[in-house]
C-alpha cells in the first residue's frame, strides 16, 4: 500500500472543500441547455456563449448558471 498516496488523497479530499483555494484562469465547456447544446468558455476574466442571448445582452443563463452559482468564489473578482 502506498501511504502518500492515502495522505495525497486525504489532502485532496480537503482541498475540494475549501473552492476559495482554486481560481479559473479559463475553460471550454459544452452545456446542455433545455433545447441545444451551448458553447461557453472563459478567457482572461470573460465570458463568451454562442446563444443568440449571449450574443446581444453579453449575459446569459448559461453563463451565469456558470459565474453566479456553480463556480461562485472560484472565479476572478472582475470576471464578466
Amino acid at each position: 500500500m502506498n501511504y502518500g498516496l492515502i495522505g495525497k488523497i486525504d489532502k485532496a479530499k480537503r482541498y475540494a472543500e475549501e473552492p476559495k483555494r482554486f481560481r479559473f484562469n479559463s475553460f471550454d465547456v459544452t452545456f446542455h441547455g433545455d433545447n441545444n447544446d451551448h458553447h461557453v468558455t472563459f478567457t482572461n476574466g470573460t465570458f463568451q456563449c454562442d446563444c443568440e442571448f449571449f450574443i446581444t445582452n453579453q449575459r446569459c443563463a448559461h453563463s451565469m448558471a456558470l459565474q453566479d452559482h456553480l463556480l461562485k468564489n472560484m472565479l476572478p473578482e472582475n470576471a464578466a
